[in-house]
Formats: C-alpha cells, sequence, structure tokens
C-alpha cells in the first residue's frame, strides 16, 4: 500500500481593514507568525506609510458622519458588536490559544473583551450627563460646557495583549464620535484582523475603525506625526518611544493619551474617563432674561 503523502496546511494571509474593507497592504510585504513551537500560524500584513494615509483618509471621511449619530445609536452598534463577538468566541479563544495563552485563560479574554463591549455600549448615552455641565457667570446668560468628540484618533495597541487590550481601546474612542486608525500588537495581531471581520458583519460605518498590521518601529513616527490625525492613543513602549510620540505629536498641537502598564483584564482598565481622553469641551453662551 501506498504512503499516504503528508498534506502541507495553508498559512492564511490576512489583510488590514481600511475603510469598511480588506485590503492587500500597499507594500505587497507580509511577515510570518509563529507560535512558541516557531511553526507559521499565519502570513500579516507589513503595513506602509502609505496603508496608514489610507486610513486617515477613510477615518475622516467617515468622522462627520459617525460623531452626528445618536448616542443611542452608537450604543446599539457597539453592542451588536458584543453579540456577534459572542457568537464567534470560540474562534477567538482558538486564536488566542495558537499566541500562547492558556485554555482558560483564553476564555476568561473573549469573555471579558464582550463584557468591555457591553460596558462602554452603555456608556454611550451617559458619559455626556457625568462630563457636562451648567457653570456659574456673573452676567444674564446660561453657560453651558457639553464634550464634542476629538476626531480621528490613531492608536498603537497593547502589544501584550491579543484581544481586551485592543477592544478596551477601540471602544472607549469610538463610543463617542471619534473615528480611529490602530495598530494591532506585533507579538499578538491574529485576533485584531478576526475582529476586524466582527466589525465589517455589525453595523459599524465603513471607515469608523480601520485596522493595521505591521512593526511599530515603521509605523510609530506615522501615527504621531499625521497632520490630519487630532490625538493619538499609545500603549506601552519606552521612553525613548514617548519622547518621539510628544515631540511629532507637538507639530499640530495633537492630543497624546499614554495608557502604559495597564492590565486590562481588570475592571478598573475601564472607564468613563477614557471616554473623556478623547473629548473636547465645548463652551455656549446664552442669553437669559431681557
Amino acid at each position: 500500500m501506498a504512503a499516504v503523502e503528508k498534506r502541507l496546511p495553508v498559512a492564511k494571509t490576512y489583510k488590514i481593514f481600511i475603510g469598511g474593507k480588506f485590503p492587500r497592504t500597499e507594500s505587497g510585504r507580509y511577515f510570518a507568525l509563529e507560535d512558541h513551537k516557531g511553526a507559521v500560524i499565519a502570513n500579516m500584513c507589513r503595513s506602509s506609510r502609505k496603508d496608514f494615509r489610507n486610513s486617515v483618509v477613510a477615518a475622516r471621511q467617515a468622522q462627520s458622519g459617525w460623531a452626528a449619530a445618536s448616542a443611542y445609536l452608537r450604543g446599539q452598534i457597539i453592542y451588536r458588536i458584543a453579540e456577534i463577538l459572542e457568537g464567534r468566541k470560540a474562534q477567538f479563544v482558538e486564536e488566542l490559544m495558537l499566541q500562547g495563552n492558556a485554555l482558560r485563560a483564553a476564555e476568561r479574554e473573549a469573555e471579558e473583551s464582550i463584557d468591555r463591549l457591553i460596558y462602554y455600549a452603555g456608556w454611550a448615552d451617559k458619559y455626556q450627563q457625568l462630563f457636562s455641565a451648567v457653570n456659574p457667570v456673573n452676567s444674564s446668560h446660561f453657560n453651558f460646557s457639553v464634550l464634542e468628540p476629538t476626531g480621528v484618533v490613531s492608536m498603537i495597541a497593547p502589544n501584550d495583549s491579543g484581544l481586551i487590550g485592543l477592544v478596551s481601546n477601540i471602544a472607549s474612542v469610538v463610543v463617542g464620535g471619534n473615528t480611529c486608525i490602530v495598530l494591532a500588537s506585533e507579538e499578538q495581531p491574529l485576533c485584531a484582523v478576526s475582529f476586524a471581520e466582527v466589525l465589517q458583519a455589525s453595523d459599524v460605518p465603513g471607515g469608523v475603525v480601520n485596522i493595521l498590521t505591521g512593526f511599530r518601529s515603521e509605523l510609530t513616527e506615522q501615527f504621531a506625526s499625521h497632520m490630519d490625525v487630532n490625538a493619538i492613543v499609545y500603549c506601552d513602549g519606552g521612553k525613548k518611544a514617548a519622547r518621539t510620540i510628544q515631540t511629532l505629536a507637538a507639530d499640530n498641537i495633537k492630543r497624546v493619551i499614554s495608557r502604559q502598564r495597564v492590565n486590562w483584564m481588570l475592571s478598573k482598565s475601564a472607564s468613563p474617563y477614557d471616554i473623556h481622553d478623547t473629548q473636547e469641551v465645548k463652551t455656549t453662551w446664552h442669553p437669559s432674561g431681557t
């Protein structure tokens, strides 16, 4: 009987997510994602600066429409993302295990990610009440302070978190009407593109969330310096990276939000103040009396 040849598995090539679509990287470059035994899990796009610029264009085009959506609608859409993620939980558990997580840890991270989305969905129509105010003034006017989205936010996701850190940062940014471009974890990027598939299947308008994979060393400067980005959220990174981001962001007075050494699995890592980080305060005067 002839020996059966061992079949070589086909490693999936994951694309990036820009404007609600899955293009190939403009550079044509990829890198192999390996497990702890050195076996290739998948091929990941090595995004270029051009990919980032395309993402900024998509995010800017989507921002006004997303900001104009009611808080109730944004909450419903984020809740819908949680529903789809719940239905695909087994896939994300498997991907987290492929990237080195134990079974129970992977299950817990997937469950916490679903709950985190529901948490921020619940804040969608409430954070304004928490942070807005009627201010006392010494004149015949009413003075109101309300929050408005910053605009387009670039984001460097946590490197040591495959899913929960990514979800926590995206949800807290977009629930307030911002759009974003995310650089996924360099070490654990697998769940990020699968999460993009969840976003595409949900009601999130194209361009609200854009997800790139690639190397921080190539893209951090672009994320911090682009003149049409209004804020940058960066997680992890050393003092040198922090100085670089702060310096480049100053060119267009870009808001810089640093989230270092956060245990994203803890409930205290989620807060309405994370929504507030990418909001601007608008003050309105209105005459009262005669």
